[in-house]
């Protein structure tokens, strides 16, 4: 019975390793320590260390108590698209590019995370080139990046 709780155990944290090793994560948190519920009211607002949630091996950080048990409730409707990279590369390149977090757009109820800095902001190129058409590419590579890492 040890064995088999010992695979087990074994098994879950594979599991959770190989999910969290695609999500991007700046200052030891996902989406930067940035509150994901906040983007839904069109707000990019810092999370707190009070108020923080682990999912599938992330920490997210949240502004307050009502935000991180939204989060906890459905947290895949307020995860950002690709991982919390940046979409405009990952639709353009196929590649994880780190993003602002103060840079963002919400789509059809999705969010999408951007590279902002030094003079080069990717949402106003996401903008420019056709969002729709470009969400299409990225989620092909996205899912291309996720199959290769499993």
């Amino acid at each position: 019975m040890k064995s088999i709780w010992m695979l087990f155990l074994l098994f879950a944290s594979l599991v959770i390793t190989g999910q969290s090793k695609d999500i991007n994560i700046q200052n030891n948190y996902g989406a930067a320590g940035y509150d994901l519920v906040s983007y839904t009211e069109e707000k990019a607002i810092k999370g707190s260390d009070k108020f923080m949630y682990k999912h599938k091996g992330v920490v997210y950080r949240f502004s307050s108590k009502v935000n991180l048990l939204k989060f906890e409730k459905n947290p895949v409707k307020f995860l950002p698209q690709y991982g919390g990279w940046c979409a405009y590369a990952m639709a353009t390149k196929g590649e994880k590019v780190k993003v602002n977090p103060k840079t963002f757009e919400l789509r059809n109820g999705k969010l999408y995370l951007f590279y902002d800095a030094y003079f080069d902001n990717t949402y106003e190129d996401w903008i420019e080139e056709e969002p729709e058409e470009l969400v299409i590419k990225a989620d092909k590579n996205w899912a291309s990046i996720v199959n290769s890492s499993q």
